[in-house]
């Protein structure tokens, strides 16, 4: 029998799946201004409604006065949140790479966190030595009107859960996450992508001075190298956890609330 003659047509050949890929330099950084534009909408909404809600003035002058209230600071950190879980899932989609491989949602050893958490402390006490040295504040002053108000407003819990669990999710898988993963794999290489993301999660805390600036500068390059050694951005969300605690602690306790 003639096989080319064969009534049953030759299967279809499908043609091979699209490899997964990894955004590069330009990519990572145009989703990375959507992902803070995402998580800016969502923590405004929060200021806007409040003030309307308040019967304020929609101005400058309204938000401002609404965004020094700790309750609403609270409220508005944790706002973000799933914003920038939204706008991660849809920029992580395309490249066919699962979103917990794509952002290093991975575990690591105790030893590992051990040593971070060492690591990480001594580098906070070095630079609280050298505040007391120089004589300015462990911590930064607006902390201890913020938490003072959240307190009045019976909203302390609601203030230690946006500072020390929702914003180091957001911004670790932003950071650590987003901007390390795609930087490390384009032309920067892993430590040109620690020294990029690190300066970049620095200029989100403008609130500070140039001091703490530094002191936080120094903290998102520990937090790259630990990501670059461990691949796991879980562990240094533990460790922005474990740091954001102990500032409201040190600073609840400084400010004798």
């Amino acid at each position: 029998m003639d096989a080319f003659n064969s009534d049953t047509p030759p299967a279809a050949i499908e043609p091979a799946p699209r490899p997964p890929r990894v955004w590069k330099f330009w990519g990572t950084a145009l989703w990375g201004l959507l992902i803070f534009l995402a998580m800016f909408l969502g923590q405004l909404a929060v200021v806007i409604y409040t003030v309307l809600l308040q019967g304020g003035p929609l101005s400058v002058t309204g938000i401002t006065q609404v965004v020094a209230n700790g309750l609403t600071i609270s409220l508005s950190v944790i706002a973000g949140l799933p914003m920038v879980l939204l706008v991660l899932w849809v920029a992580i989609r395309p490249t066919r790479i699962p979103f917990a491989d794509y952002l290093g949602l991975h575990g690591t050893s105790w030893k590992n966190v051990v040593i971070s958490v060492i690591a990480l402390g001594v580098l906070v006490g070095v630079w609280d030595a050298v505040s007391r040295a120089v004589g300015r504040e462990v911590t930064p002053g607006f902390m201890g009107d913020v938490l003072k108000s959240a307190q009045a407003d019976g909203a302390l819990w609601l203030l230690v859960l946006a500072f020390a669990v929702a914003a180091p999710v957001w911004e670790e898988l932003f950071a650590r996450g987003w901007l390390y993963r795609g930087w490390s794999e384009s032309f920067l290489g892993p430590y040109g992508a620690i020294a990029l993301s690190s300066l970049v999660w620095t200029l989100m805390h403008l609130q500070y001075d140039w001091f703490f600036l530094c002191e936080v500068l120094s903290i998102g390059l520990l937090f790259g190298f630990l990501r670059y050694f461990t691949g796991s951005t879980w562990l240094t969300i533990l460790l922005h956890g474990l740091n954001n605690l102990a500032a409201t602690i040190q600073t609840w306790w400084m400010t004798g609330s």
